[in-house]
């Protein structure tokens, strides 16, 4: 197979999720266009529209790392996935331990633009309201989306 062949939207797509399954940070990052953007909906700290591989990577998904109990193991799971040209919609399931020993079981989905065998953009759909109340379970405010 020729390792220049660009990706059909849904095989990256797919690829990404099992890469975050499986902890493999290499695949996640070139999963990404440079400018990439990602919206996380509701009103809490890490709600808003995070711009750019790096930041996604780095300080969106990675920083997760600090409302998780990083000894305890983290199950991602693909339920779907669907593609209609560049569109995919995905739809996952998030099993972890909060920082504050609470269980966290969240079923995502999430609408991926991919262009040129990357993810351009992510609008992702999740329960904020168990987000809110196990990974930030003092929270209270409102953040800018």
């Amino acid at each position: 197979m020729n390792s220049n062949r660009i990706l059909d939207p849904k095989t990256v797509v797919v690829r990404y999720v099992e890469a975050v399954r499986d902890g493999d940070a290499r695949t996640i990052l070139d999963s990404f266009a440079e400018d990439a953007t990602w919206l996380y909906p509701g009103s809490l700290p890490i709600s808003r529209l995070w711009e750019g591989r790096d930041v996604i990577v780095g300080d969106f998904l990675g920083g997760m790392g600090a409302y998780l109990d990083t000894s305890a193991p983290v199950a991602i799971e693909l339920v779907n996935a669907f593609a209609d040209g560049e569109q995919v919609l995905a739809e996952w399931t998030s099993k972890a331990t909060a920082a504050s020993g609470a269980t966290y079981d969240n079923r995502c989905a999430a609408i991926f633009t991919v262009r040129d065998g990357k993810i351009a953009s992510v609008r992702e759909y999740a329960d904020t309201h168990h987000v809110a109340a196990t990974l930030f379970p003092g929270f209270s405010g409102t953040a800018e989306a």
